[in-house]
């Protein structure tokens, strides 16, 4: 199974002065995943937690729903001409009589760290094919000062970050600010997948009542991810995209943008946060 991180030779210049050392770099390989034997996508990914992964991917794409559709997950032997295993491709097995949908959410095979769908019919496809419609979850309520001190608990959750700083991170936190889970990967979707899948594994979805944190920005595929999940808070160190906020505002997702110390945006789904009346109306 590949490492989580390797080591190359690098030349350092610090003022002024050469040397050569080694460095600990985050590992990147693909993964490809299989769906009952057949291709579905690829994705590059760190390796680590690739059945976690592969499962989460497929909460997003409608495919799984509950431990009980997941029969198996494998390596695939014999993945090369040779026949040896590279442990970079998985294949998942349903439940015998899962009905599969027709992959309107499909990435076309592969994907990378920044890719994500675009347009009025991605909207339309997510928010009709997600299983637990957020609008329809118990109420959730979080303050800003539980937001404001997240990103700090996830940061120090990162162990691999600190040897490589080159990988991203997600977490799911309980609605009181406890931590449940936290994921690295060098693609912030494949974080989220990591999470969502062992949350499935457990028996824990929907996650109705999580609040999701994501290093770097808030895409629409992440935002897409939560949504399937049933997670109804997201929140995002840097930005959010256009498409996101829609998203949000169509499922009633609360996105929150930029959240940096005591300073946050919230982008839709305001009601879940606990705002000052005079802050609120100003």
């Amino acid at each position: 199974m590949g490492r989580v991180t390797e080591r190359r030779k690098v030349i350092r210049i610090r003022d002024g002065a050469v040397s050569a050392r080694p460095d600990t770099l985050v590992a990147e390989e693909p993964l490809e995943i299989r769906l009952n034997g057949k291709p579905l996508a690829i994705t590059m990914r760190t390796p680590g937690d690739d059945f976690a992964l592969a499962a989460g991917f497929l909460v997003s794409e409608g495919v799984l729903a509950d431990a009980g559709d997941l029969q198996n997950i494998v390596y695939c032997a014999g993945a090369t001409a040779d026949g040896s295993n590279t442990y970079n491709v998985v294949d998942v097995r349903t439940t015998p009589g899962v009905e599969l949908p027709d992959f309107t959410l499909e990435r076309n095979v592969y994907t990378s760290s920044s890719c994500g769908l675009c347009g009025k019919a991605s909207l339309d496809a997510v928010r009709t094919t997600t299983r637990w419609p957020i609008a329809d979850t118990p109420p959730v309520r979080v303050t800003p000062e539980l937001l404001a001190s997240l990103p700090d608990r996830l940061r120090a959750a990162q162990r691999v970050f600190d040897r490589t700083g080159g990988l991203h991170a997600a977490a799911l936190f309980t609605e009181g600010g406890e931590l449940l889970d936290v994921r690295e990967d060098v693609g912030r979707h494949n974080a989220v997948d990591k999470l969502v899948g062992r949350a499935l594994k457990n028996g824990d979805l929907p996650l109705s009542r999580t609040v999701l944190l994501v290093s770097g920005r808030a895409s629409f595929e992440l935002a897409q991810k939560a949504v399937m999940a049933g997670i109804p808070v997201l929140a995002a160190v840097s930005a959010p995209s256009s498409l996101a906020v829609d998203l949000a505002a169509e499922t009633g997702l609360t996105l929150v943008g930029f959240l940096r110390g005591s300073n946050m945006n919230v982008y839709a789904g305001e009601d879940r946060i606990a705002l000052r009346a005079a802050a609120a109306q100003g």
